[in-house]
């Protein structure tokens, strides 16, 4: 059953809109299907500067709506988005951690707050222009992938509360981006050719680093090979993330290979950087990982099954092993080896293309051959000195 099918032709439809192509189209569709629709444009972050879009973006957002004969409304949630979504980014990286705020922001603020302001606005209905899909089955509803693979968002769902979903239309679930462009450019709409907003949302194109420094203070610390060998000085840990590669300003080291070095770990305790090269990228290999508590967007599991999992949006999904925990959390042991699995980020499970959920990365269990190396090079270098 597709998003627009479950709804009977005038029901209230409030969509999140953005001032961008795909919440425009999602809303040019509910519309030319006959239901009652109006907008909602949400201001999550308000800075006086060049890389702040908010202005530009509700100006598009009403032309839009004109465009369209709908009404738009406004609503501001700012103050709780840096209550809700922005204090626990900051405190993840003070920690270490990565942290990935869309996924905070659709569970607290558009699938949260947004969608009950719309409630409150008589909405029947709350859609947005995100690439996925919801089913209503016989034991609630069920979140999917969109058949535009490349465009999927589901990753950035799973933490939503399953409830929720009843209520949610995805009206480009069953699009591709393309055909969203051509419905945009045939009904003359203004953001047709818009490009796409990149990164997260509070940083824009801005420079990650020097947004991040506007907040966390800088603890500089020495970068490490696996032997301890010192190479260099780092800023702070939480401006690097494992995998990294750019930016770490270590150069050639004698009776080292001329080859890039890469984030393995962050030595918390003692305010470490510890890299590899390119050789030895096995380091950054983990065999399974720790989640916290599961959102689960079906019902619950227990014990031990099979499913597949993403570390991160742009992944495919990777077959595992699930084994449930005491308190509700999960051990995820792969087929095969993952790239820097990052704490911090998120775990999300799936069956085919139906999205159970997710949890929290917590701990990594990294190659255990290369975890026993490293413990030998450690005591060889203790040992030496």
């Amino acid at each position: 059953m597709s998003s627009l099918s479950r709804t009977r032709s005038g029901a209230r439809v409030i969509v999140g809109m953005s001032g961008g192509v795909d919440s425009a189209v999602a809303a040019l569709r509910l519309t030319a299907d006959g239901h009652e629709v109006q907008g909602l444009f949400m201001s999550n972050w308000e800075e006086d500067d060049d890389y702040c879009t908010t202005a530009q973006d509700y100006q598009d957002a009403r032309r839009i709506a004109a465009d369209l004969g709908i009404v738009l409304h406004r609503v501001n949630f700012s103050e709780q988005y840096r209550e809700r979504v922005f204090q626990h980014f900051l405190d993840d990286y003070r920690a270490g951690r990565t942290p990935n705020p869309d996924v905070l922001c659709n569970r607290e603020i558009k699938f949260g707050l947004c969608l009950n302001y719309a409630r409150r606005l008589g909405a029947q209905f709350y859609a947005t222009g995100h690439y996925a899909r919801v089913q209503q089955l016989s034991c609630g509803p069920a979140l999917f992938q969109a058949l535009d693979a490349s465009k999927d968002q589901s990753y950035f769902l799973h933490a939503v509360a399953r409830e929720h979903f009843a209520q949610v239309l995805f009206p480009l679930g069953e699009l591709h981006k393309q055909e969203v462009r051509e419905l945009a450019r045939r009904a003359g709409l203004p953001v047709h050719d818009k490009p796409d907003s990149t990164g997260i949302c509070f940083i824009g194109e801005r420079p990650f680093a020097e947004f991040l420094s506007r907040f966390l203070q800088g603890s500089p610390g020495p970068i490490e090979t696996l032997d301890g060998h010192v190479l260099g000085q780092h800023r702070g840990l939480p401006f690097y993330t494992l995998g990294q590669r750019s930016g770490l300003t270590v150069g050639g080291a004698r009776g080292r290979a001329q080859e890039p070095w890469y984030v393995a770990r962050k030595d918390q305790a003692r305010n470490a950087l510890v890299v590899v090269q390119r050789h030895e990228q096995h380091w950054l290999d983990a065999e399974a990982v720790m989640c916290g508590l599961i959102n689960w967007l079906c019902a619950p599991r227990s014990g031990a099954f099979s499913a597949s999992v993403k570390l991160r949006y742009r992944q495919a999904a990777q077959p595992a092993r699930i084994r449930m925990q005491d308190g509700g959390g999960a051990l995820i042991e792969f087929e095969h080896p993952q790239r820097a699995a990052t704490p911090g980020q998120f775990a999300v499970l799936y069956e085919q293309d139906r999205c159970l959920g997710g949890g929290v990365i917590e701990q990594a269990r990294y190659n255990s051959q290369a975890l026993s190396r490293q413990s030998k090079l450690r005591a060889i270098s203790t040992e030496d000195v």
